[in-house]
């Protein structure tokens, strides 16, 4: 029988290094945020969901960024 090399296991001797990454904590940075209360078309809720569901995040999220965007282009 011959043997065949898994490309996914490593190959030669280990090396243990630091852990250099930062945690969770620190990559959830606090955004200045208000609540708002805001009626939109059931169209733009829908497009928006359908939305992020594909890309797996929070459809709230896309349209406060798109929010944002529109501020930060008009504001110059």
């Amino acid at each position: 029988m011959k043997k065949t090399i898994d490309a996914n296991m490593p190959v030669g001797k280990l090396k243990k290094i630091a852990d250099f990454l930062p945690s969770p904590d620190e990559l959830a940075l606090p955004e200045d945020k208000i609540k708002v209360t805001i009626e939109l078309s059931n169209k733009s809720v829908d497009f928006f969901k359908q939305e992020a569901a594909k890309r797996h995040t929070k459809y709230q999220k896309m349209i406060r960024n798109l929010l944002d965007r529109y501020t930060l282009q008009h504001s110059r």
